[in-house]
């Protein structure tokens, strides 16, 4: 009998110096996931910085330059596998200009590892990695407090912080937090059980992702196509693009948004052959019946799931740009394969995250802010709402001038308030 091994993508995040190249580097090396020449070159870099022992933090600070001044200034993607399961595990940075990248990283992560400094306690990047988890849905969260040997590896304080930092999680919406005391440096509880640490009865780190629950059948979800080209074969057109969700058979009526046209599926092809079906996330082509009018940014769907066809848009949103966003703003609105022009037309409220209140009508969101807004498109998107879909309730806005990207977005479509749990606004 054959034994389908799944994925689990995950991503780190913590303050500065908190330790998340070195527990990827330890999970990678304790593993057995690194090749000899890697281990040879991190072994040659660390004797150049002076140290004697090996810098497993430089298997994730892949670029030159992050090397050079031992910081992590890019999210460092990296690949391994134990006989239990695949990862895709991306390294992000701590520094607060970089939470963007955390953003990137995290975006579709099953899973999010915020590291702690067992020393200093939730700061409030902390309280900002959790916000940004709880904001793109990370299904499971893991705080692991970090450099336990520098506190005398003391269970006091691995409950404190672990208890401020669930509490916090809570007001959130966090499902779910399981927390690690860990010493990334010296291994404890990272691969293996720590000796220091009998205190501790619960999973080592990479026991828990080898077992955390995956859950990521997007085959089994409601048909989501974005058209991303159309292929003109003389008289004959095939609409080709990623299956988002869902899956496409031969015969399937279709709706064309936001056109609303309807017609049947003839032919599937999958690189170059022709197929029965199609399955998320699966890049495809598909041919009508009917000659319609679908262009790139066109949305094909099935059955009764359609999504909300809309211009006016509410969202929370995470700011990435230097420049702000100010209420009045034209700019680009990027959904799926679509680029609408919009306008902002209003900003509600703008998160504090050190109590998670509300500062309202604050008229501009600036770096790293997360806010609500309210947007207006020239044309009619069809939407998912996040909750639903993070592929295709999310969006990005543009600046029209340069293409600089604005914000990350995720679509409220239902009344609810989108978040995972931040306190309802009045």
């Amino acid at each position: 009998m054959s034994t389908t091994i799944d994925t689990l993508r995950f991503a780190t995040a913590g303050s500065v110096d908190d330790g998340k190249s070195t527990l990827v580097g330890r999970l990678l090396h304790d593993s057995k996931s690194v090749l000899t020449d890697q281990l040879e070159a991190v072994e040659q870099a660390s004797r150049s910085r002076g140290k004697d022992a090996p810098d497993l933090a430089l298997l994730t600070d892949g670029l030159r330059a992050e090397r050079e001044q031992g910081i992590t200034i890019d999210v460092a993607y990296r690949y391994f596998a134990t006989p239990k399961r695949r990862f895709i595990l991306a390294d992000t940075p701590g520094h607060v200009q970089y939470t963007r990248n955390m953003v990137t990283g995290a975006s579709t992560a099953e899973l999010a590892i915020v590291l702690v400094d067992a020393r200093n306690g939730i700061v409030e990047q902390t309280r900002r990695h959790a916000a940004v988890a709880a904001l793109l849905r990370v299904p499971h969260v893991v705080l692991a407090v970090n450099k336990m040997d520098l506190v005398d590896y003391r269970e006091p304080v691995f409950a404190g912080i672990a208890e401020e930092f669930t509490a916090y999680a809570t007001e959130l919406g966090i499902p779910e937090v399981t927390a690690i005391p860990i010493s990334a440096l010296v291994g404890d509880n990272v691969v293996e059980p720590s000796a220091n640490m009998d205190w501790y009865g619960g999973p080592t780190v990479l026991e828990h992702l080898e077992t955390v629950p995956v859950n990521h059948d997007l085959a089994q979800a409601p048909v989501r196509f974005p058209v991303q080209y159309v292929i003109r074969q003389g008289e004959t057109r095939y609409y080709a693009g990623q299956l988002a969700a869902g899956t496409l058979r031969v015969g399937d009526r279709v709706t064309v948004h936001p056109s609303g046209e309807t017609s049947r599926i003839v032919a599937i092809n999958l690189l170059g052959k022709e197929a029965p079906a199609s399955f998320a996330p699966q890049s495809t082509a598909i041919r009508l019946a009917d000659q319609r009018d679908v262009s790139r940014g066109d949305m094909i769907t099935t059955g009764a799931h359609a999504p909300v066809l809309t211009r006016g848009i509410r969202a929370v949103v995470c700011h990435l740009a230097d420049r702000p966003l100010r209420v009045g703003d034209q700019v680009l609105l990027k959904h799926t394969t679509r680029t609408a022009r919009a306008i902002v037309a209003e900003i509600p409220w703008r998160l504090t995250l050190n109590d998670l209140s509300r500062q309202p009508e604050p008229g501009l969101l600036t770096v790293n802010d997360i806010g609500r807004v309210v947007i207006r498109t020239a044309e009619p998107l069809p939407l998912d709402s996040y909750a639903d879909s993070r592929r295709t309730g999310s969006f990005i806005l543009i600046t029209p001038d340069d293409g600089t990207t604005l914000a990350a977005g995720m679509a409220q479509l239902r009344g609810e308030d989108l978040h995972v749990g931040y306190p309802s606004a009045p």
